[in-house]
């Protein structure tokens, strides 16, 4: 049995494609090298032809700290004021 133990500060990158299947591009890297790989597939050749639809940082708990749809840009976080 292995057990993975997720330090904080540790996140992973996410492709997604137009057939549905994903890859992982990035896992367990910090901060500053997650979204640089993001911004890399957010702009790269699939992701202007749309075969890249996708793209999502998680954080150690694998909450999706980052979402960016094709046609769409980046939907969260929202450039929207939070609502107090």
């Amino acid at each position: 049995m292995t057990i993975t133990v997720h330090l904080p500060g540790e996140f992973s990158v996410y492709q997604f494609f137009k057939d549905g299947s994903n890859e992982r591009v990035r896992q367990f890297v910090p901060a500053d090298e997650a979204v640089k790989a993001a911004h890399h597939y957010c702009n790269s050749v699939g992701a202007r032809l749309g075969t890249t639809v996708r793209v999502i940082i998680t954080d150690g708990g694998d909450c999706c700290c980052f979402e960016w749809l094709h046609g769409q840009g980046v939907v969260f976080p929202s450039r929207e004021a939070p609502k107090s």
